[in-house]
């Protein structure tokens, strides 16, 4: 499933008018300008601010006045939710063709190359109060690469606010208005403790209607929209709309459980907020350094098929499959091997394979853990020593696409690596290398594609051609193969025609 930020930019040019942005499949929430996770550090500054009591407790629907739940908890809420003026300056490079005869018989053609037209492009967004002092979370969509950023509160008041510090890789911001007095910061709730089917309020900014209030239910928690190692969204059918980024989704007691930042744009019920629980992980380390230093294993691992359950003999789906092991990485020094199955990570079962980044970011950098993995059957206890995720870094991720195959009984033509197919693709190993695949064969809808190379049949190395054809030929129906793909190492169980 694909996801878009949703943005709403407003373009200032020679003409007046505003320009919604869609991006992607899901949409991020902000109105973005559209043009044309370690050890959490001491958490005093952003501790969550205590509870209230219940906002919304008891029985009946409607207050004495007549007034339901939900307009209690708007109320009460309003205050602590502020609305994130944005705005960037924008160079236009002007065309520099030959001007079309129609406009020539008019203009002439003008000499001389035409100067660059520069403007300001505005955006709006949304965020909510965690302090007394001005801390303002919103998503990192919102307020990356702007000039300014002004944030108007509920009772009308404006401030100008700066950036304290950002994540990319979950999409949250932390950004500060100084000099401000009798802020309402909300309470942060327990993203953990929520369950498809509770009620959940959203409060933004949706195409500039500030303090829109909107109602619904958790629709789905832990989910993956293709956003990056750490999603674990929550979903929710309040509706949620561009310029509703970075606000508060609230449970019924009036705290905070998640921050507004997708939706599916093909739907007008299917949004996406990020836990508050995890931004209670990274809140600290942005305001005292203004970004997070994650945990680093040195793997890159993919999801258990019941396929690959089978051919690795696994009794169930759980775990994460080691595709790939970064030579000198802590989990190369741990002595983890390509085929390993990580079902626990310092003392935490691993169920999913997504399970893994989240575990493994949050940990101590240079803390020893123990890792448990399923090695050919047997169950193993390993201990690694966590590095430091840089951006250069093979970081732990994802590989959920399937690859390739053998020869004709498989549905692929292959061939020998030669220096120039080594030179091309980028790979220096050896293996051989699939041509073509048939689009009616066994690898097609595996998603094997020509350029992928096959360097072990069975858990065993090919170095050719023709020794991945005799490999083929002795693994009966099913063979397991590893393929690398670009700087990428993946898995798959393969069926026979």
């Amino acid at each position: 499933m694909a996801v878009s930020r949703v943005g709403i930019g407003l373009l200032v040019g020679t003409a007046l008018g505003a320009v919604l942005a869609l991006s992607g499949t899901l949409t991020r929430l902000g109105f973005p300008t559209a043009l044309p996770h370690s050890e959490p550090a001491a958490t005093t500054a952003v501790a969550p601010v205590a509870a209230k009591p219940a906002l919304l407790a008891g029985d009946p629907a409607l207050d004495p006045a007549g007034h339901s739940r939900f307009a209690i908890l708007a109320q009460q809420a309003g205050p602590g939710v502020v609305n994130v003026h944005t705005s960037r300056t924008v160079t236009q490079a002007p065309y520099q063709g030959p001007l079309p005869d129609i406009f020539r018989d008019f203009f002439g053609q003008q000499p001389g190359a035409p100067a660059p037209r520069s403007f300001t492009v505005p955006s709006l967004g949304s965020g909510f109060l965690i302090s007394e002092d001005g801390y303002i979370v919103t998503n990192n969509h919102v307020v990356a690469d702007v000039d300014d950023i002004q944030v108007t509160f509920s009772d009308g008041r404006e401030a100008k606010a700066t950036i304290v510090g950002q994540d990319p890789k979950t999409d949250i911001a932390l950004i500060r208005v100084e000099g401000m007095t009798g802020l309402t910061p909300l309470p942060l709730g327990d993203s953990d403790a929520i369950l498809p089917g509770d009620w959940v309020v959203a409060i933004g900014n949706p195409f500039g209607l500030d303090h829109t209030v909107t109602v619904g239910i958790v629709s789905a928690k832990g989910r993956d929209i293709g956003q990056g190692p750490y999603d674990d969204y929550i979903q929710t059918d309040a509706a949620i709309n561009p310029g509703n980024s970075g606000g508060p989704l609230l449970d019924l007691q009036g705290q905070v459980i998640g921050i507004n930042s997708a939706i599916n744009p093909q739907a007008n019920t299917i949004g996406f907020a990020v836990p508050i629980n995890l931004a209670k992980t990274i809140l600290p380390q942005l305001r005292e350094k203004g970004s997070v230093t994650r945990g680093w294993l040195g793997v890159a691992v993919q999801p258990i098929s019941p396929e690959l359950a089978q051919a690795f003999q696994l009794d169930t789906n759980d775990g994460a499959l080691v595709a790939q092991v970064t030579p000198g990485g802590p989990a190369d020094s741990a002595g983890l091997r390509r085929g390993d199955v990580i079902v626990r990570f310092g003392g935490e079962a691993i169920g999913k394979m997504r399970d893994l980044p989240g575990v493994v970011s949050r940990t101590t950098v240079g803390q020893e853990v123990q890792i448990d993995v399923i090695r050919e059957g047997k169950h193993e206890t390993l201990t690694a020593k966590v590095g430091e995720l840089a951006e250069e870094q093979t970081r732990v991720a994802a590989a959920t696409r399937r690859a390739p195959g053998g020869a004709v009984a498989f549905g692929m033509r292959i061939e020998d690596l030669t220096p120039e197919l080594k030179q091309r693709l980028g790979f220096q190993g050896e293996g051989a290398v699939v041509a073509e695949v048939a689009p009616d064969g066994p690898a097609a809808p595996a998603g094997i594609r020509p350029g992928d190379v096959v360097v072990e049949v069975d858990r065993k190395p090919v170095k050719s051609a023709a020794e991945l054809e005799h490999a083929l030929d002795a693994s009966g129906a099913r063979a397991l193969l590893l393929v690398r793909r670009g700087e990428n190492a993946l898995y798959v169980a393969l069926d026979r025609r």
